[in-house]
């Protein structure tokens, strides 16, 4: 039996310090009284201890606490809404990822939820989004599982000392459920399932999923919202800093190497997932990373691979032997979306203060399954823009089961559209102001097939990526001669130091020259034809940045 509710008013291990740490801005003022008992900002250990002791998760082998997501092992994207009301609405883009749903129905479920959880237990963190001082947003993750308290505890900035936790007044609050439910005919939401942000109230309720990638997301959508309004950009990309302080960001979706890239041992971490870039430079918006690890290499990426065997990561849905307590990071019998949240004080290069100057590079990560994009090309600010909006990649099917199958083209507008709440040219206006204010080279690094499509071609070495990357972010790739690619217009090097040449130029490398240029010509239809729902926003240059045919 769970004892994930405590109804039955046991006493648990961590209740006699349950509210040693808690703030002065009661949960009563935010709506939630006659709780059993409320755990206020709960150590690492202390949130072992409730973990195992309601049956929320184990500990395995060295240290690290497994928990399973439940019926949902990723996000619920067409479950998520946001609440229409009159001062926020003409900011939203509203559509396939920004739903909109009544003030009227969220304040029903609301309601029912606030009864819900009476004479129940409930976790709070108080915590920080973004790490630069001067737009750090405070919120307040309120969840009815100890697991997703340490998940919150991992992703987030944590107050210093007893007093910050007392005076913390949040500005945004997530609850999150997952054991009440949605009834759709009523509720007007799709399923039982759902995400709804209300910026109005300040407040995000989820409600029948644990899956802990939506209390992340959530927070990353506020930030979405609220700091373009200030002038900051904020994005889906990972950063780092070489030695000499110069800063890259990398732009990319899924499986397209933004975590593997970007964790360069030569090079500090300034985060892997969700940036800022002010007037000051770029900054991380989280405390942690939440790393997708099937699969996961020791020697490919041995950093990633040891914080997932350390005391305090949180592992979601991996598979362990309950006998050896060793975890399987190869199989996937509960989902092919395997994470772990751990803090970025586990990897060894990491900046301290997760803090960056203006970005000297840019690169946008694409994955390409038609082996035809050339493995890197130089950009001009307005082409940035054009694959920036774009945001195209392959979602390349498991390497098992669906290997005869053709990839699936993908466009994901700013490689983040499900969390981008304003249109995607309001982020690019802000992105090449940016650029031109500050002087980034932008790049496109092609992470992909070369010599055929999936299936014909192989993936291009990681190795000639990782040399492209470097000489890119070295300057090695400024002094070098170029060609105009003739269907995007951007430009290739023709050599790069210690490559062999004919890598840059990847029709030589096809069966047949002619297939390569039909193939290359039908990817930029495709691109031509998803831009068209952006172009009336767009300024006529950034459309005019696209491929000719």
């Amino acid at each position: 039996m769970s004892l994930n509710n405590n109804l039955l008013n046991i006493k648990t291990p961590a209740e006699d310090q349950a509210g040693a740490l808690k703030a002065d801005y009661a949960l009563g003022s935010q709506g939630l009284t006659n709780l059993r008992k409320a755990y206020w900002n709960l150590p690492t250990e202390a949130l072992y201890e409730e973990i195992v002791f309601r049956r929320e998760g184990n500990i395995t082998r060295d240290g690290p606490v497994v928990a399973n997501s439940g019926k949902h092992t990723a996000r619920a994207a067409q479950d998520k809404f946001i609440v229409r009301e009159p001062n926020t609405e003409d900011h939203i883009w509203w559509g396939e990822y920004n739903r909109p749903i009544s003030a009227e129905k969220f304040n029903e479920i609301f309601n029912r939820l606030q009864g819900f959880v009476q004479g129940r237990d409930l976790f709070v963190q108080d915590c920080y989004a973004g790490a630069d001082e001067n737009y750090r947003l405070p919120v307040r993750i309120i969840t009815e599982y100890a697991w997703h308290s340490l998940f919150s505890r991992n992703m987030f900035l944590l107050p210093q000392n007893r007093e910050e936790y007392r005076t913390h007044v949040p500005d945004f609050t997530v609850l999150c459920v997952p054991s009440f439910k949605a009834f759709g005919p009523i509720d007007s939401t799709r399923t039982s399932t759902f995400i709804i942000l209300n910026f109005e109230q300040r407040l995000c309720i989820i409600g029948d999923t644990a899956y802990g990638g939506e209390i992340k997301k959530s927070i990353f959508t506020v930030m979405n919202y609220l700091l373009p309004l200030e002038g900051v950009m904020p994005m889906h990309c990972s950063a780092n800093q070489g030695d000499n302080g110069d800063t890259a960001l990398f732009f990319g979706l899924s499986g397209t190497g933004k975590t593997t890239l970007s964790a360069d041992p030569s090079r500090g971490l300034i985060g892997d997932d969700e940036h800022g870039w002010s007037d000051d430079g770029v900054f991380n918006f989280e405390n942690g990373c939440y790393a997708k690890i099937i699969q996961l290499s020791p020697s490919a990426e041995p950093q990633i691979y040891a914080a997932t065997h350390r005391f305090g990561a949180v592992l979601e849905n991996v598979v362990y032997d309950p006998i050896t307590r060793y975890i399987d990071l190869d199989a996937p019998d509960i989902t092919e979306n395997t994470r772990a949240s751990y803090p970025l004080t586990f990897i060894d290069n990491a900046i301290p203060d997760k803090k960056g100057g203006h970005p000297s590079n840019m690169i946008l990560l694409t994955c390409d399954a038609q082996g035809v994009i050339p493995p890197i090309a130089r950009l001009t600010p307005d082409q940035a823009l054009y694959h920036f909006i774009s945001g195209y990649t392959s979602k390349v099917g498991g390497t098992e089961v669906g290997l005869g199958e053709e990839p699936e083209i993908t466009f994901s507008a700013c490689f983040g559209a499900p969390f981008m709440v304003h249109h995607p040219a309001f982020y690019g206006d802000l992105l090449k102001r940016k650029i031109e204010r500050y002087g980034t080279n932008c790049w496109l690094l092609n992470t992909g097939w070369v010599g055929g499509p999936f299936g014909v071609g192989k993936r291009i070495s990681i190795k000639h990526t990782r040399r492209l990357l470097s000489a890119a972010l070295n300057g090695e790739l400024l002094d070098v001669e170029y060609y105009e690619d003739p269907v995007f217009g951007f430009l290739v090097p023709k050599t790069c130091p210690d490559l062999p040449e004919d890598v840059l130029y990847p029709a030589k490398s096809w069966p047949s020259e002619k297939e390569y240029w039909h193939k290359y010509r039908q990817l930029a239809t495709r691109y031509i034809d998803n831009f068209k729902k952006f172009a009336p926003e767009c300024p006529p240059e950034v459309v005019a940045a696209g491929p000719k045919l």
